[in-house]
């Protein structure tokens, strides 16, 4: 338990940062999961609709500072690479 007025604050500014931070992360891990079920699915037209928002997350959540942005930049990359995969016309 915090004792002094600073140390009351303090612990107030990290439960507020927090909560701010469980929720741009777990934004960005729905859209990722909902990325992720429309082409394992096959639904191409889902994916297409969820991959700009899904890539709109993993920026805000860098750009808030909630995951580092090289992590931001490799699951961009995956999700991006696993979209082309998927949606490459059979050759």
């Amino acid at each position: 338990m915090a004792n002094h007025k600073s140390a009351e604050k303090r612990n107030r500014q990290r439960l507020k940062r927090r909560e701010r931070n469980v929720f741009h992360l777990s934004t960005m891990r729905t859209y990722m999961k909902r990325l992720r079920k429309a082409l394992e699915g096959g639904d191409l037209e889902g994916a297409q609709e969820n991959l700009p928002l899904a890539l709109q997350a993993i920026g805000k959540a860098a750009s808030k500072g909630v995951i580092h942005r090289n992590t931001a930049s490799r699951y961009a990359s995956r999700v991006r690479l696993a979209f082309n995969k998927k949606n490459a016309p059979a050759a």
